[in-house]
């Protein structure tokens, strides 16, 4: 009677997630690469006392970065995160704790790790960074075609890949990436910013710009046109890595904090957003630690890059438990399904998507 009693219950519970408009917007910010080893015990000394990393400063890293506590090492490196949504929403991937979330995909780079993410389908054909307009159906793109939501939906990356990764010419919304501007009409502000991305120093070539131009782009978009889908992915975190610059790395990382921090306090500002919104932030890969040598590196040759980490933050509707210590194993894919449900939908799509990350609502508050 007792299992009967249960699977009723469960059955019920996912019927209810389903069917209620959960909230009413989503944004999801993704920062590529950013290990789960930095994320939960701030920035790694041994890695900042190495010469081939640090750029000649270690003093400055360790004066901006470093605690003999790795709780307080973690606050100094993404204040925002290890206070606003540690004590009002939920962040996964802890191996210390045994809460994993890994990759599904064997790759273990960017387009696979993206793909992954945004269809829940970790497709092995998806196997290159320069792989053709994704053939699968997003989960912006499903939000797109919803009633209420055509129109509604825009990305921003600072790498120029997403506009295949979420296939823009056919999915029908805005993706603007790399050095591409955003589309009329504009407003004094955004001109300004179209004008700055065209003249900026271009570091990484012309694959990627800097964080800074997707960041305030995105920013003024939201201002200006109010969106109820948005996604925001910062690439620099990865770039400064594969450089081997930690110093930069870390600098990269606590930006992002600050930026996910502005972000949160214009949506409850504004009567628009002011919780009524879910925002997830996570990564498309992990990299090396366990060899420290191969913290610049990521990809199947390096053994823990398939390790990842995630956060969620949706007042009314996502339990504040803070850091998860409960042993679980969770993966990627389970996170298109995850925004879907955020906004009480069922993501469908030609392929095959995974479950959502019902954890999230099983969670109690501490």
């Amino acid at each position: 009677m007792k299992r009967i009693f249960v699977l009723i219950s469960l059955i019920f519970s996912a019927q209810t997630l389903t069917a209620q408009q959960l909230v009413e917007n989503l944004v999801v910010v993704t920062t590529d690469g950013l290990r789960w080893q930095d994320v939960f015990t701030g920035m790694d000394p041994e890695i900042a006392a190495n010469s081939k990393y640090n750029q000649g400063d270690s003093a400055y890293i360790f004066a901006n970065f470093y605690d003999t506590d790795p709780l307080n090492r973690r606050k100094k490196l993404m204040p925002f995160l290890w206070s606003v949504i540690q004590s009002q929403g939920q962040i996964y991937g802890n191996k210390l704790l045994d809460n994993k979330v890994n990759n599904a995909n064997p790759y273990w780079f960017s387009y696979p790790g993206y793909n992954e993410i945004m269809t829940g389908f970790p497709d092995t054909a998806v196997n290159s960074n320069e792989y053709k307009p994704n053939p699968h159906i997003t989960v912006l793109e499903y939000l797109n075609a919803q009633p209420g939501y055509r129109g509604k939906v825009v990305a921003f990356g600072a790498w120029n890949a997403f506009d295949r990764i979420l296939n823009e010419q056919r999915a029908g919304f805005e993706v603007v990436n790399g050095f591409d501007t955003v589309r009329q009409p504009l407003n004094a502000q955004q001109q300004l910013v179209n004008q700055m991305l065209k003249n900026s120093y271009r570091p990484f070539g012309d694959a990627e710009c800097l964080d800074v131009f997707t960041h305030y782009a995105a920013m003024e978009y939201i201002k200006a046109r109010s969106p109820r889908v948005v996604y925001i992915s910062y690439g620099e975190t990865d770039e400064w890595a594969h450089h081997g610059y930690y110093r930069s790395y870390l600098d990269a990382t606590r930006q992002v904090d600050r930026w996910l921090g502005e972000l949160w306090s214009y949506i409850q500002s504004n009567p628009t957003y002011r919780n009524k919104t879910a925002m997830l932030i996570t990564v498309d890969h992990g990299r090396g630690g366990i060899n420290k040598d191969q913290w610049t590196d990521h990809g199947q040759g390096v053994p823990d890059a398939s390790e990842i980490w995630f956060a969620v933050i949706a007042p009314g509707v996502v339990p504040a438990a803070g850091e998860i210590n409960k042993p679980m194993q969770l993966y990627q894919k389970q996170l298109a399904q995850t925004m879907a449900k955020l906004m009480g939908k069922k993501y469908t799509a030609p392929h095959e998507i995974s479950e959502a990350v019902l954890e999230i609502w099983q969670q109690k508050a501490k």
